[in-house]
């Protein structure tokens, strides 16, 4: 089945932290030009959607109207499927914006919604987290990366607490972004198309390939972000395609689209 369209992480495919990628700016508008239905997807859990969406704006990159899907977007859908209205979150300030519909209950929450939180974490919040988590709350995490690309190399991630406090409350979290099969596939659902016939552009082997692979997709590896040969290598995942960087991706197309 030939593709219909495509899926872009954004940090470490088009962007590492503020700085833009060599050709980025100009594969996307090609993109958009050809007309090929495209949506950005990514785990970033620190930004409501509305920041997310200025910030590519900011960039210089198109943001056409229902483009952007994200981990926090997933995690409220799943509340809202799941009926949780109680939640205890621990979430930047920004991407609480987009939970404005729930109550926040700090004694006996349905939900703990785990996003990251930089140098907030300390004993005594998964200690409280714990005592939720044991009390019957449920663990959902808007992702479980394991690391991050920033401009001074790889930082451990939000999977560090997530696996900790999985360990240490003896559950197992819902994890609602990347790589979630449900998260691929309601971000293809968006484009109106089913998995066999999208491709994702990643720079995660886990979480970028490795999700979109299993969910159905195409995935080709970019080796800029969090790419590191040695990490694809014991992945024992196989891209469908590798390419130096996004700027390569043009050259790609007529065989994916053909």
């Amino acid at each position: 089945m030939k593709a219909g369209g495509l899926l872009f992480d954004l940090d470490g495919v088009l962007y590492v932290e503020d700085r833009l990628l060599p050709g980025a700016q100009e594969v996307m508008q090609q993109v958009l030009k050809q007309g090929i239905p495209f949506r950005y997807i990514t785990n970033t859990s620190t930004k409501s959607l509305a920041t997310l969406e200025r910030q590519l704006e900011d960039r210089g990159l198109p943001v056409p109207d229902n483009s952007v899907f994200s981990a926090i977007s997933a995690a409220v859908q799943w509340l809202d499927d799941n009926g949780v209205r109680r939640i205890f979150p621990v979430l930047a300030d920004d991407a609480q914006q987009d939970f404005a519909r729930f109550r926040i209950d700090d004694a006996q929450p349905q939900a703990v919604v785990l996003g990251d939180i930089g140098e907030g974490w300390n004993y005594g919040l998964l200690n409280r987290l714990f005592g939720y988590l044991t009390g019957g709350a449920r663990l959902v995490a808007v992702h479980r990366n394991r690391y991050w690309q920033t401009e001074s190399g790889l930082q451990p991630d939000l999977g560090l607490f997530v696996a900790g406090l999985e360990y240490a409350a003896d559950i197992e979290a819902v994890v609602v972004g990347k790589p979630s099969e449900r998260f691929f596939r309601t971000a293809c659902n968006g484009l109106g198309l089913e998995p066999g016939q999208v491709v994702l552009v990643g720079d995660d082997i886990e979480s970028d390939i490795g999700g979109a692979q299993r969910a159905g997709l195409t995935g080709v590896l970019v080796h800029t972000g969090k790419y590191r040969r040695e990490r694809v290598e014991r992945s024992g995942i196989d891209p469908d395609i590798e390419i130096a960087s996004v700027a390569e991706l043009p050259g790609v197309l007529p065989q994916l689209f053909a």
